[in-house]
């Protein structure tokens, strides 16, 4: 590997740590019959990887706000269905007539953190007797995991259907996978994994989609399951998302453009 800096070098090991900038200088190795001999390629240069790592920061960064959009719509969606199907019961998310009792169980734990929210804490103190806190509030400090959680938690499968329909989409094993999909992803980009080489541990059930064989296991499929989600709720998000994905590709240099080239599957 040609370095052309040694002290700047040094001083980004010290920022990024050798361990976690490895996995932007994979692609440059020469691996025979995709054994690793931590050999590169010839003509390799440190300051590649870290250009890959950065280009890999700003695809984060990028999609973080779509997924959160995701996020937000689907919580508000089934926070009002179920709400409104179950208007006697405002704390419905942990009741055995309508939710399963391994969820409830878990969620007595869940709620301990909840509790910490000083929203939470304010309802308690005026309604001391309630055990929980009503779903339009408790269900707003939950975590995206908990709440695709309870969602497939919910007995009632017609009401898990309608709330796969806000999304134009008739097959809940479908719905469910893009939903693990989209919390995978988000769970990449908000806590700084690599993402640019990313294999999905659950493939992608195509659905409405249409992915080859290699795209319901990697990054590509995984934004497209993302863009076919915003396209329900907002098609100039969608839109927004495949621009700001070409506007990157554009800004990337040659080499790392050829690196991540697959990404253009996505347009």
């Amino acid at each position: 590997m040609e370095i052309s800096d040694i002290q700047k070098a040094g001083e980004i090991l010290s920022d990024i740590g050798y361990y976690r900038l490895g996995f932007y200088w994979f692609p440059m190795e020469k691996n025979v019959k995709g054994v690793r001999n931590h050999l590169f390629k010839q003509g390799t240069r440190f300051e590649s990887a870290v250009e890959l790592y950065y280009f890999d920061n700003d695809l984060r960064k990028l999609l973080l706000p779509y997924i959160l959009r995701v996020e937000v719509n689907f919580r508000t969606h089934l926070i009002y269905l179920a709400s409104n199907q179950y208007k006697n019961e405002p704390t419905w998310f942990v009741d055995p007539r309508y939710v399963n009792q391994k969820y409830i169980n878990e969620f007595l734990v869940t709620y301990l953190d909840i509790k910490k929210n000083t929203i939470i804490q304010k309802h308690h103190r005026k309604y001391p007797h309630d055990t929980y806190a009503p779903a339009w509030k408790t269900l707003e400090y939950a975590t995206f995991g908990q709440i695709t959680l309870l969602y497939q938690s919910l007995n009632d499968k017609s009401l898990q259907n309608d709330l796969a329909w806000q999304y134009n989409i008739r097959n809940l094993k479908v719905f469910r996978s893009y939903l693990t999909t989209i919390r995978y992803l988000r769970n990449i980009c908000a806590h700084g994994h690599t993402l640019y080489d990313v294999q999905l541990p659950q493939s992608i059930l195509t659905g409405p989609l249409e992915l080859h064989n290699d795209d319901t296991h990697n990054l590509v499929g995984a934004i497209k399951v993302l863009e076919y989600l915003l396209q329900s709720i907002s098609l100039n998000r969608a839109s927004d998302l495949k621009s700001d994905i070409v506007k990157l590709l554009d800004a990337a240099s040659p080499e790392i453009f050829s690196l991540v080239s697959y990404l253009r599957g996505i347009i």
